[in-house]
């Protein structure tokens, strides 16, 4: 399996607009990706401003089919300018 750590940090007046459409994005990538097996949002309570997902995919090449779909291409077009950072790590799962 392979895991996908993203961390988002966005700009503060971003927020709800952002955790609305990561959540429709979430929801997508489960219902129209058979490769993808988990999609979490996670909060940081402290920094409202702070995202992080945990995806799991089948494995590498299940995750560049996910970065090739229109509604990620949608979402990533969408949300450019909202985030201020964003940290990628890759894993695979033993």
């Amino acid at each position: 399996m392979y895991v996908v750590i993203v961390e988002f940090t966005t700009h503060a007046q971003h927020v709800a607009a952002f955790r609305r459409r990561v959540i429709q994005q979430a929801g997508d990538s489960l219902e129209l990706e058979p490769d993808c097996h988990v999609f979490d949002i996670c909060i940081d309570p402290d920094r409202e401003n702070c995202v992080l997902l945990y995806e799991v995919y089948t494995d590498r090449s299940a995750f560049d089919v996910h970065l090739a779909s229109p509604h990620f291409l949608d979402f990533n077009a969408t949300v450019q300018t909202w985030v201020n950072d964003k940290k990628i790590s890759t894993f695979e799962r033993l």
